[in-house]
C-alpha cells in the first residue's frame, strides 16, 4: 500500500530513527527541523589561487548552534534485506531543500559529514556544480577522501562508494532516472536511506522493485 506522509517534525538520533513500521518497508517521515547552514571555508591544500567557498559546504558543525530537536517522529522500519528507509514529503522544487534539512539534522544528531552521501535526480546540488568546475579528478578525489558530505547525481551515483547514510532528493528528471538513483542509493546506504520527494512518485518506483 502506498505511503501516506504526515507533516509533524522529526528528530533522528545518531543511531538512526526508531518508529512504528508503515507498509512493511517504508514509514512516512515528516520534514526535519531546519538546522543552521554555516558557510564553510574552501578546502585547504589545493594548488593555485584560493577558491570561493563551495555552496552549502559542510566541514564542521563545531561552530554552529545545535538545532532544537523536534518532537519524536515516526522513524522508519528496517527493511528485511537493506537499510531503513525514510520518506520526507516534498515537491520537486522543494526536494533539494528538504534533503539539505535532513543532512543538517543528521549532522546535528551526531553523524559525521563523511557518513553522508546525497544523490539528486534532477539539477545538480550547487556544491557538486561548483566542485566539478575544477575538474572531475578533483571532484572524485574529495569523494575518495571520505571526510565530508559528498553530493552527486543519478548519472554518476554508480561511481560513489557506500556510506552509512544516503539521502536522495527527487528534484526532477524522468522516472527511469529516479529509479536509477533509488537503486544506487539503496545499494550504497549502510543503515539509513532518506528519500525526499513526492510520495506517490517514490512509492511507484519502490513498488516496481528497488
Amino acid at each position: 500500500m502506498p505511503l501516506i506522509p504526515e507533516e509533524p517534525q522529526i528528530h533522528e538520533s545518531a543511531q538512526g530513527p526508531r518508529a512504528t513500521p508503515a507498509s512493511g518497508r517504508t514509514a512516512p517521515t515528516p520534514r526535519p527541523v531546519p538546522g543552521p547552514r554555516p558557510a564553510a571555508p574552501s578546502r585547504p591544500g589545493r594548488p593555485g589561487p584560493p577558491r570561493p567557498a563551495p555552496p552549502a559546504q559542510r566541514t564542521s558543525r563545531d561552530a554552529a548552534p545545535a538545532a532544537k530537536p523536534g518532537p519524536s517522529a515516526a522513524p522508519a522500519a528496517p527493511a528485511a534485506d537493506g537499510p531503513q528507509i525514510q520518506l520526507i514529503p516534498a515537491s520537486v522544487e522543494g526536494a533539494l531543500d528538504a534533503a539539505e534539512e535532513a543532512v543538517d539534522l543528521l549532522l546535528d544528531s551526531g553523524r559525521t559529514p563523511g557518513d553522508v552521501l546525497v544523490i539528486t535526480t534532477g539539477e545538480q546540488h550547487p556544491w557538486a556544480t561548483h566542485e566539478l568546475s575544477f575538474g572531475e579528478a578533483s571532484y572524485w578525489a574529495q569523494h575518495d577522501a571520505g571526510d565530508d558530505v559528498f553530493y552527486t547525481d543519478a548519472h554518476m551515483a554508480d561511481r560513489a562508494e557506500a556510506r552509512p547514510v544516503v539521502v536522495v532528493a527527487v528534484n526532477g528528471g524522468p522516472e527511469f532516472v529516479t529509479a536509477t538513483a533509488l537503486k544506487a542509493a539503496h545499494a550504497r546506504a549502510g543503515s539509513l536511506l532518506i528519500v525526499c520527494g513526492d510520495p506517490q512518485r517514490i512509492n511507484s518506483v519502490l513498488d516496481a522493485g528497488v
